[in-house]
Formats: C-alpha cells, structure tokens, sequence
C-alpha cells in the first residue's frame, strides 16, 4: 500500500497555512501546519514529513535557523525543504540556500508551480533515499542502481520536465526519462551514449569542477539557465535544477530541464508591455522618465543642453466623437510615425498617455535645436491625415523646458514642459512656447489652490448662496439658483471663476457637485416643512458631473432621502455639457425627465448647439447668457437676438430665463419680449438661506417696486 506523503506547512500567518493546506490536500497529500520554528522542529522530532514548507521569516527560530537544525543531523538532512518567502532579491535566496533549502516559493504562491515543486522535490527525494540505501556494498550499489533506475524511469517518464543522470566520474548519461528523449530530439539509446558535453550545456567550462564545487554545498539544488542544442541542431533554452547525491566513491548528478521558451517570450512580451506603447510601439511613460535621466547625467558630462518637449494633439476628442475610436487610434499611429520622421536616430521619442508626445533632444544649443524640430512637426502636420475614408487636418500645441536652464531634474523638466504646453493652448492652440519663471508661480499658484480645495472638501468649507428668480408675469420670487461660495481661511471670499475651475482641473468638481445637489435638496426639503412651501431651486452640473454613469442614482437618491417631489430640483446645463457626447446627453436627459426632474440650458447663445439639437433634447427651459443682457437697451443687435431666442424658446414650448440683469430698463424690455423670468443684481444678488427666507416672506424681490 502507498504512503501518502506528509507535507509540514510552517507559518505563522494561519491564513497562508489553510491556503497551502487547501491547495495540496485535493492533490492527494496529507498536510500539518504549525505557526513557529520550534513547533516545527517538535513535529519533525515526533513524525518527520516527507517535505516541508517552510516560510524564511517566523518569530522566534526563523526560518533559515530551522532549515540549518534540520540539514545538520543525518535523520532529517533528506527532508526536501522549500522556502515560501515574500522576499524576491538575490541575497535572500542564498541566505535560503546556504540554510538548505532546496527550492523557493515567491509569495503569492502560484499554484500549478506549488504542485509541481512538491510533485518534483518528492520524486527527487524518493529518489535520493533509494540511492542513499545502496551505498554498503559496491556489489550492492551497482545492483541497487539498476533497480532504482528503472524504478526512476518509470516513475519520471510522465513528468514535464526532463530528467537526467549524469555520472561525475564519466560524464555520461546514466538515465533519461521519455520526456528528456522528446525535448531533445534524441532517442533514449542515443542519448545513453551522450553527455551535457554533447548538448552544449557548460561548454567552454570544466564540469567535473562544477559538480564538485555543487556537491560542497550538500544537497542545495543548483539553478541556472542554459541553452542546450537539439538533434537537429535548433536552439533550446532550459532552466535546469541540478542536484548533486553521493553514490559510493562517485557523485550522481540528477539535473531537470524545463523548457522556458515560452516564459521567455512571455518576460519578452511583458518587458514590452512595461516599457513601450503597445498602439505606437513608442517607449511609455515610465521608460521615457528612465531615458530623461540617463540623457540628464549624460549631457552632465558632455556639458550639453537638453530640450524637453511636451506636444498634445488640439481636439483629439473630436476625432474619437466624431469619427469613432478606431479613427483616432490610427491618427495617433500616423502622427507618431511622423513625429519619427522629424527628429535624429539619438534623439527619444515617447507617448507619455492618450495623445500626449513628448521628445528628448540633446544638443550643444537645445533652445535654437527645439525650434528646428518644433517647425518640421508643424510643418508635418500640416499634410491631411487619412482616417476611414476621411482626410482630417490636426494641429498641435507644443511646450518646451530646457535642460540645465530650466531645471535640473526629469521630473520637474517635463512638468515644466507640459505647464508651457497648456500655455500654448491657452494662447489659442496650433502654436508652442518655451517655458518661463512666471509660468512656474502660476503653475505653483494652481497647486497650492487644489491643496486648499482638497482641504476645504475635508473641512466643508464650501457652503451654498441662493439667488432670487422672479417670474415677470407676477413679479413674484419663484425659485433660486444655488451657487457655490467659497470662504478660504486667510483670504475670505474667493470668486467662483477662480476656484471652479481648479476643481474641475483636478476631478474634484464632481464630489463637490455631489454636494450641492444633496445640500440642495436638504434646503428645498427644509423649506417645505416651514412656511416658505414649495420653492424649486437650480444647481449646476458639470460636464464631468453629466458624464457620470451613476448620476441619475446619486440624484435620485438624493431626492427620495429628503421626501422631495422630483421638480423642485431644477439642473442646469451648459450646451458644451450636452454636446460632448449627444446620443447619453438624450437618454440622460430622459431618465431626469421621468424623475421629474427640470432642466434649463444654462448660457444659452455663447455655445455651439443648432436648433435641431434644441429640439432633440428633452429640456424645460433656455437662459439667456448675460453677454446678450448686458447691452440689450444700447445695442439693437442684442435685443434682437434676445427676442428671437424667447420667441424660438416660446415656439418650442421652453420657458426663457434671463441672468444678469441690472438695469430696470432691461427688465421692461425683457417684459415686453414676454420672456418668463429673470434673475440678477437688480432683483437680489445671491444670499444665505436665512436671507433667501426673508426675501420669500416679503412677497416681493427688494428692487421690483422701482420698476413701477
């Protein structure tokens, strides 16, 4: 009857001894565990085990001092040992070795690796003790051997690996199994008349030498990588595991070979991955950084200049919108196959992300260099690009940070780079520009706004001001636009229009929206348990907001936790927002529609949506943009464009909003166009709640009777 063999898992995490435990019982082995370096070496005094799984850091006896108690007394010396270490670097592994591991786990454990380290070290062991008992006699050995081998042969024959025996004394194979004669192409009886010399294993080496220097080390097994050669001359790389067990006067060496071909294409494949752009073939970002720096010390020693240069295609969204992803995956195949085409063999070229280049030129005057380089990218992009069928023309805007004039380190290089290329954007696209000290104090300006921005969410710092819409048929105040106000500690009150779009910038604007319509809502409810009743407000959504998949949820939520009928919960969107991508802008603009929720199209007139777009969406009112207000009594351009919009809005079915009037003359000329409802300076400028509740009470907005 076979024994089934007994595996002593130790570790101290019990957690990684049940995971062990439940990854070798179905494989037909018996497991113990035990959390400590004594209690391991209690067990193995009681019933030694047939391997042990040993994790290197334990408290108390660690790991290495149980492996070297156990390698010292001859009854234990054979128990295979693998060391399950956490640990990847060099020196822990000989660390282990020196101990006596004979094998390595990396946690996480791998479990295909786990059995067949177990299946193998076993079969060795086996192995080992059948030669280990035929060492009395040399009659004996020789008798012994031919039993093992055949035993060895039989046994090993179904493996994966190949197997071989080689004496030290000969240098010849003394067995093989099956899989060994496949790998290599020879048959056994070939094979038996060959040796490592043979394959090209250890050539150029003496491996008597080596065999003794491994048989020094006792029964660590040696691994090493090779590349053998097959029968018919073809190329193999093999790790091979060699073991080094005393037979009498002489040394058996058992090496298995593992065929690593693929692992090797598959390191190759994921060292490719971890370094270039898998769509452009282009370094990444991370190998990109890595050439910076290398190219920084060099030019330290040649006293050479380096440009960094930070280029971002101008509306590369358009392209995906407009033309599909597969479109715009190609444009940035095509431009990266230009980029190549304008810059020198020694210079670097790099897609750090999305359709963001960047190029590392070194020169003895990289300020006059870029220039060159920049003006033959302009002039390559000024040739169409062929996308599906289409010819699209692209532009580029361009930053650029030299080298040791700008800054001395890869980081702050490109950091100063892409500041130059956002300015180069700002200056209206299709142009580049060096970067500047002064772009820096803004760039630092920024920053330390999004750290006081991220503390002011922590420190809800933000609050909510309520400005008054008054309905012209009435003159009554019937509903609010909230809107964020913003108390920094030390600087009071900052403008909307400059912390807005910090958060927007940085991601944040989508938690701080989250917010508003929450806090919203809690006002809104509030209202309608006091004697200010039903009171619609308005909050704005951003294009991120808008975005969300799970913005309907969050806005629904929001209103079934404060009780509210869904409209009084008015948003308002811009017309970019509902134009980035239309066909979700529509269902969007559904779902919110059968929430009862009301939407407005905030800035009406400034942005680029047509008609047919106004009549896709399912909204409920327009805002005239304060631009069209502000002159609306001087400028008969205006007025006109104010009245065909109320009168379109009108035809349509939308009420028309107007923001930002302060004049009593504006207002009478809005009532005369018969526009539903204004708001501005004239009428109440955004206040708290406390205020807004004031105002409710009075009936009447502050300024309206001086209209009449």
């Amino acid at each position: 009857m076979t024994t089934v063999p007994l595996i002593l898992v130790v570790d101290d995490d019990v957690r990684n001894r049940k995971l062990l435990q439940i990854l070798l019982e179905p494989e037909g082995y018996r497991t113990l565990g035990v959390g400590t370096g004594e209690e391991a070496l209690v067990s193995v005094a009681a019933a030694p085990p047939d391997l042990i799984l040993l994790d290197m850091i334990l408290p108390g006896v660690s790991g290495h001092d149980v492996a070297r108690e156990l390698k010292s007394h001859p009854a234990t010396s054979n128990i295979p040992i693998i060391m399950v270490t956490a640990q990847a670097d060099r020196a822990a592994r000989l660390r282990g070795l020196k101990a006596g591991a004979e094998e390595f786990l990396t946690k996480p454990i791998d479990r295909a690796e786990l059995w067949l380290r177990v299946r193998n070290l076993l079969r060795l062991k086996s192995l080992g003790d059948l030669l280990a008992h035929q060492s009395a006699s040399l009659e004996e050995r020789v008798q012994a051997r031919t039993v093992d081998l055949q035993r060895f042969s039989s046994a090993m024959d179904a493996t994966e690996d190949a197997i071989l025996l080689i004496s030290r004394s000969t240098l010849l194979f003394v067995e093989i199994n099956s899989t060994a004669c496949r790998m290599l192409g020879y048959s056994r009886a070939e094979l038996l008349g060959m040796g490592p010399l043979d394959l090209g294993s250890d050539a150029g080496e003496q491996p008597k030498k080596i065999y003794d220097a491994e048989a020094e080390l006792g029964a660590t097994p040696q691994l090493v990588e090779m590349q053998l050669r097959r029968r018919d001359g073809s190329s193999l790389d093999v790790e091979v595991r060699r073991h080094v067990v005393p037979s009498g006067d002489d040394f058996v060496v058992v090496a298995v070979l593992r065929d690593i071909a693929e692992r090797k294409k598959a390191d190759e494949r994921l060292h490719r991955l971890a370094h270039y752009d898998e769509l452009t073939g282009l370094p990444n970002r991370a190998l990109f950084y890595a050439t910076l720096t290398k190219t920084l010390v060099r030019a330290a020693e040649l006293s050479s200049t380096v440009a960094v240069v930070f280029i971002d295609l101008d509306r590369f969204k358009s392209v995906n919108d407009t033309l599909g992803h597969a479109a715009g995956d190609e444009l940035l195949r095509q431009f990266a196959d230009r980029l190549v085409g304008c810059i020198r063999l020694r210079d670097t070229i790099g897609r750090l992300g999305g359709d963001e280049f960047a190029l590392i030129l070194m020169m003895e005057d990289a300020q006059h260099g870029a220039d060159k380089v920049v003006s033959a990218i302009r002039d390559a992009l000024r040739l169409p690009f062929v996308l599906s069928g289409h010819e699209t023309t692209v532009t580029a805007s361009i930053g650029i940070a030299v080298h040791p004039v700008d800054a001395p380190d890869a980081e702050s290089l490109i950091k100063f780079a892409d500041t130059a290329m956002y300015r180069a954007k700002q200056a209206g696209r299709d142009t580049y520009r060096f970067f500047t000290a002064a772009m820096n104090e803004e760039v630092l300006a920024r920053l330390d706004m999004e750290v006081a921005l991220r503390q002011a969410i922590a420190n809800e710092e933000f609050e909510l001001h309520y400005q008054p819409k008054v309905e012209l048929a009435t003159d009554r105040i019937v509903g609010f636009e909230a809107l964020l106000r913003w108390d920094r500690p030390g600087f009071g009150q900052i403008a909307p229009a400059d912390f807005i779009p910090v958060l927007e910038e940085a991601g944040l604007i989508v938690k701080v929206g989250g917010w508003v319509i929450e806090t919203a809502c809690k006002q809104i409810s509030a209202w309608m348990k006091s004697d200010i009743g039903l009171m619609p407000v308005a909050v704005n959504v951003s294009a991120l907001q808008f975005s969300e998949d799970d913005l309907e949820a969050k806005i629904l939520r929001s209103i079934s936790d404060n009780g509210l009928p869904g409209g009084l919960l008015e948003l308002e969107l811009t017309e970019s927002t509902l134009m980035v991508n239309t066909d979700r802008a529509i269902e969007t603009l559904q779902s919110l529609k059968n929430m009862g929720i009301q939407v407005s199209i905030d800035d009406f007139g400034t942005g680029y949506s047509s008609l047919a777009y106004l009549r896709r969406f399912k909204v409920d009112k327009v805002k005239i943009d304060i631009a069209f207000i502000c002159d609306i009594t001087t400028n008969p351009n205006d007025a006109a464009l104010a009245a065909a919009i109320i009168k379109i809005a009108h035809s349509l079915e939308l009420e028309v909003v107007a923001e930002g009037v302060e004049l009593i003359e504006q207002l009478e000329l809005l009532r005369h166009y018969g526009c539903d409802q204004v708001q501005g300076y004239l009428l109440g400028k955004p206040v708290s709640s406390v205020v807004a509740e004031a105002m409710v009470r009075n009936d009447r907005a502050p300024h309206l009777a001086v209209a009449h």
